[in-house]
C-alpha cells in the first residue's frame, strides 16, 4: 500500500519531516508536520463550527414564528418561504465546493463566504431592530390574524435579502470547513490517520452543542426578550467564530485547487467507453503508469484495482 511505503521512508538524518500528502501553506510551500495541522489547527476549526451552528440554527429554528408574528405572513406562506430558503441553503454548497476545488482553494473560498455570511447576519439583525426596517407592531393583545399592519415592500425586501445573503455565505463555508479539518491530518502518517477519525467525532459533538444552545437558550430569548437580542447574539457568535478561525491561519495546511472535478469525471467516462472491450491484465500493477514509489513521491494516492465488478 502507498501509505505503508510512505511510513517506511520516515524522516531522514533527524531533520524535521514535511507532510507527504501534498499539503502546503498559503504561499504554496511544503509544510512541516511538527509546526502545522493536527489538533492545534483543528481546535480553531472545531471552535468555529460550534459557534457557527449556534448562529445558523439561532436564525433557522424560529424563523417561521418571526415571519408570522412580525412580518404578518400567513402560516402556509411562512412555512413555504422558510422551506424555499432552507432548500437554497443546502443546494448552495454544491457551487461553493466547486469554486474551492476548481479555482480559489478551500481557505480563500471560506474566508470570502464568511464575509458574506457575517454581512447577511448583521443586516438581518438590523432588519429586526431598526424601527425603519422592522415591520410595525400590532400592539399587545392583538392576534396575528386580526392584525392589519403589514410590512412594507422595502422592509420585506431587506429581510429576505439578508436571509439569502446568509444562504450564499453558508454555501461557501459549509462544504469547505469540514474538509479543511480533514486536511490537517496527513493520511501518510499512521498516527495522524487515526487522529482524523477522532476529529470527526469531536466535529459532530461541536455541532450538537451549538444546535442545542440555539434550540433552547436563543429560542427562549427570541420568544421572551426580543428579536433584536435573539438575532444579535447569533450574529456576535458568528463574528467571533470567524475571528477564531482566522487566528489559526498560521497553523493550517492547505490543498491546492485541483481543477474542475467535472473534467476529471468526464475523462473517466470517456476512457471507460473507449476501453470497455480491453481485457483486464493479470497483474494489477500494469493498470498504473507509475510505480508505487513514484506515487508516494508525488504525494498522491493510487487507486487499486478491485475485482468486485469483473
Amino acid at each position: 500500500m502507498l501509505m505503508e511505503v510512505a511510513e517506511e521512508r520516515g524522516s531522514e538524518d533527524g531533520r524535521e519531516e514535511y507532510t507527504k500528502d501534498g499539503t502546503v501553506d498559503l504561499k504554496g510551500r511544503p509544510v512541516l508536520r511538527s509546526k502545522t495541522g493536527r489538533w492545534t489547527a483543528c481546535s480553531f476549526i472545531l471552535g468555529y463550527e460550534m459557534c457557527e451552528r449556534m448562529s445558523y440554527y439561532g436564525i433557522a429554528s424560529n424563523l417561521v414564528l418571526y415571519l408570522t408574528r412580525e412580518l404578518h405572513e400567513g402560516t402556509v406562506k411562512s412555512a413555504n418561504n422558510v422551506t424555499n430558503w432552507a432548500g437554497f441553503v443546502w443546494i448552495a454548497p454544491i457551487f461553493g465546493a466547486y469554486i474551492a476545488d476548481a479555482h480559489l482553494g478551500r481557505y480563500k473560498t471560506f474566508v470570502m463566504a464568511s464575509g458574506i455570511y457575517v454581512l447577511g447576519m448583521s443586516l438581518l439583525t438590523l432588519a429586526v431592530t431598526v424601527p425603519a426596517l422592522k415591520p410595525p407592531s400590532c400592539g399587545n393583545g392583538v392576534k396575528d390574524e386580526d392584525c392589519d399592519k403589514n410590512a412594507s415592500t422595502f422592509q420585506i425586501g431587506i429581510f429576505y435579502f439578508a436571509l439569502y445573503m446568509i444562504a450564499i455565505g453558508t454555501g461557501g463555508t459549509k462544504p469547505n470547513i469540514s474538509t479543511m479539518g480533514a486536511d490537517q491530518f496527513d493520511d501518510f502518517d499512521p498516527k495522524e490517520r487515526t487522529q482524523k477519525l477522532s476529529f470527526f467525532n469531536f466535529w459532530v459533538l461541536g455541532i450538537v452543542f451549538g444546535t442545542l444552545f440555539s434550540f433552547t437558550f436563543l429560542v427562549y430569548i427570541q420568544d421572551n426578550v426580543g428579536w433584536g437580542l435573539g438575532y444579535g447574539l447569533p450574529t456576535l457568535g458568528l463574528a467571533v467564530s470567524v475571528l477564531v478561525f482566522l487566528v489559526g491561519t498560521p497553523f493550517y495546511r492547505h490543498r491546492l485547487p485541483s481543477g474542475s472535478p467535472l473534467t476529471r469525471m468526464s475523462m473517466v467516462v470517456v476512457a471507460a467507453v473507449r476501453k470497455w472491450k480491453l481485457a483486464v491484465p493479470k497483474d494489477p500493477k500494469e493498470l498504473h503508469e507509475l510505480s508505487l514509489h513514484d506515487y508516494s513521491n508525488l504525494g498522491k494516492f493510487r487507486i487499486d484495482h478491485t475485482p468486485i465488478l469483473s
